[in-house]
């Protein structure tokens, strides 16, 4: 059923995010912990190191999705999973908003405010 198949996904997304997370605390170059994950689909997108990753609910290899010296957080997939809302202080420490395609691509700066802009949300 429906409610068997989406449990599934629940519990292999936090087998996930839990060998992930230890993987993290075991890193040698300083504590990188899996942070602010989202969830769409089969897809998981969060903030580890500074930089967002995705990875499959399924398991696998995650794939860095930014590589940028500013800390990216609060990665939020669109209602209809095409877009990935997100924090990125990139420029000078000021947190703004950013968007881009769930591969990482199509990267696009929406805010740039003097004020922060945290933790995006999309309306449903």
């Amino acid at each position: 059923s429906m409610e068997v198949l989406m449990a599934r996904k629940v519990w292999v997304a936090i087998a996930v995010l839990t060998i992930f997370s230890v993987a993290a605390l075991a890193a040698d170059d300083g504590t990188k912990l899996l942070r602010f994950p989202d969830i769409h689909g089969d897809t998981v997108v969060f903030a580890y190191g500074g930089d967002l990753w995705s990875a499959s609910t399924d398991g696998g290899s995650a794939t860095r999705l930014t590589a940028h010296p500013g800390q990216e957080v609060f990665p939020r997939f669109s209602p209809d999973g095409q877009w990935i809302a997100f924090n990125s202080l990139r420029n000078n420490d000021q947190a703004d908003l950013y968007l881009m395609r769930p591969d990482g691509s199509n990267l696009q700066q929406i805010t740039d405010n003097p004020e922060p802009d945290w933790q995006p949300q999309w309306e449903p």
